[in-house]
């Protein structure tokens, strides 16, 4: 047994220890940062990254915990299998707690031994950062639904976070659509595309058409071909895939450059989890909807509150 294996087992059972004392025998930190010789600082610290491995799993009981009201009727609008609503709050990072509800729905869906397709941008890579030991402890395997490698780095890195890690070995968008072609019929690139199609959940993000998405921030896209998209209707984009107000996906050039899976075949996994919030993705997650291009949405209440006002 390697050192570094010792150490990793000593540090899990170290914070096991220290969120059983906070969170069931009521220890304030303090206390148990006397009894373990800690400073309350390690504790407080111990106890976040214990939440964000999914070591520590936080369940409130509560009639109105979710907003179950807006989720019914976000359901009964779009057709949604599954609606989670969190409550809202200004004075804390959407995109954080989006990805934390994300990762808990996701803990109380996957079996040992399942695979799940993975969208990328910040959401999405949350979320599997938070997911890392539950996907180890119960061998998940992750298998990405595009290309772009180093898009995904950042949400797989805790590497361990699945024994299993499969990503299409290939640019997300190349210069031409010749290319682009020869990549998805690449036998090592259609592999992994076949893989990602047998998963049972999937975990996408939903892009505005927006100069600050991911997708221009990240230079796939710019600026200028925004505005283009935006003149052509568009109004969101699912793993790169831009679709109008109806959710119905668009005839552009840039399509023809993207390796990975379409939308069609996205929708073809059972469960298609979209994680997304803020008013300017309100009429991008609408869309989204309406294209039965997921079937599960994760948002807040802020969100769900305009989109239904949108549609009364």
């Amino acid at each position: 047994m390697s050192d570094d294996f010792t150490v990793e087992h000593q540090d899990a059972e170290l914070l096991s220890r220290v969120a059983w004392y906070y969170y069931h025998d009521g220890m304030t930190q303090s206390e148990i940062g006397a009894a373990l010789n800690l400073s309350r600082i390690k504790i407080s610290r111990m106890l976040e990254k214990g939440r964000k491995m999914g070591l520590i799993h936080i369940h409130i009981n509560s009639n109105y915990g979710g907003c179950f009201a807006l989720e019914s009727r976000l359901q009964e609008l779009f057709g949604l299998r599954e609606v989670r609503v969190i409550p809202g709050d200004e004075s804390e990072n959407s995109t954080v707690r989006i990805a934390e509800a994300a990762s808990q729905y996701l803990m109380g869906k996957l079996k040992t031994a399942d695979l799940l397709a993975v969208g990328w941008g910040a959401t999405v890579m949350g979320a599997l950062q938070r997911l890392a030991q539950t996907l180890s402890h119960r061998d998940i395997s992750l298998v990405s639904l595009t290309g772009g490698v180093a898009a995904y780095i950042e949400g797989v890195a805790s590497g361990r976070s699945a024994q299993n890690v499969h990503l299409i070995p290939a640019p997300l968008l190349v210069s031409n659509p010749d290319l682009a072609h020869s990549l998805r019929t690449e036998r090592h690139v259609v592999d992994v595309m076949n893989m990602a199609k047998t998963a049972n959940y999937a975990l996408v993000g939903i892009g505005a058409v927006a100069n600050q998405a991911t997708l221009v921030t990240s230079g796939y896209a710019t600026g200028s071909q925004f505005e283009a998209f935006r003149r052509q209707g568009a109004v969101g984009d699912i793993i790169a895939v831009f679709f109008d107000k109806d959710g119905n996906v668009l005839d552009l050039p840039f399509h023809d450059t993207l390796v990975g899976l379409d939308l069609e075949a996205l929708r073809n996994i059972p469960n298609v989890v979209a994680a997304a919030c803020g008013q300017n993705k309100v009429e991008a997650i609408r869309a989204g909807a309406k294209g039965k291009h997921f079937n599960v949405l994760i948002t807040d209440e802020p969100t769900a509150l305009a989109m239904i006002e949108g549609e009364a």
